[in-house]
């Protein structure tokens, strides 16, 4: 269960050819959970706003109730369009939890790292990583950066990777993500 999402969509009419009041759409901050959200009346929520939808509904001001957890198909093209970004200020705002990742995940198998699951990170940048952390743990995403050569921005890495692993239901591996919700 997800205690904050961020809204990716908010629609005040509801979806068109549906006549059922407003909805919102949002991503939970801890799971990566893609949810259906129904405002409560009179509240008017924006993009990338983050609100609260866990268990003490004392503490709910502006969601009504959580209607359930969607697949990405069951975005609108504004929440796809907005995914990527809010992703990103996600993995920005909990630095410390995506840098222990880099400081902390395993190989997969013999032959596979899970750093390897990362977009555009090879095997070459994958090693570098590995012998970077045994001298001394990262401690920022700064310091990722400015020790690993060809590393720019690892923040955008694993939204990257968020993305995919919502994007497509058929991910082997998931990292980041809960598995989508069965058809």
């Amino acid at each position: 269960m997800e205690d904050y999402v961020y809204i990716l969509d908010y629609l005040p009419t509801g979806r068109p050819g549906y006549r059922r009041g407003a909805v919102a759409y949002g991503i939970g901050e801890s799971q990566f959970t893609l949810l259906e959200l129904i405002p409560k009346q009179g509240i008017n929520l924006n993009i990338g706003e983050r609100v609260y939808v866990g268990k003490d509904l004392a503490k709910r001001d502006k969601i009504a109730k959580v209607k359930g957890r969607i697949n990405y198909d069951n975005l609108t093209s504004t929440a796809h369009g907005e995914l990527y970004y809010v992703i990103l200020d996600i993995v920005k705002n909990n630095e410390e939890r995506f840098v222990k990742f880099f400081n902390e995940c395993p190989a997969i198998t013999t032959r596979f790292h899970a750093l390897e699951l990362l977009p555009g990170l090879g095997k070459k940048t994958m090693q570098e990583i590995v012998e970077e952390r045994r001298k001394k743990p990262f401690t920022s995403f700064e310091d990722i950066s400015s020790r690993i050569k060809n590393l720019h921005h690892p923040e955008k890495l694993i939204a990257k990777r968020i993305l995919e692993e919502l994007e497509d239901p058929h991910q082997k591996y998931r990292l980041f993500t809960r598995p989508p919700l069965s058809r």
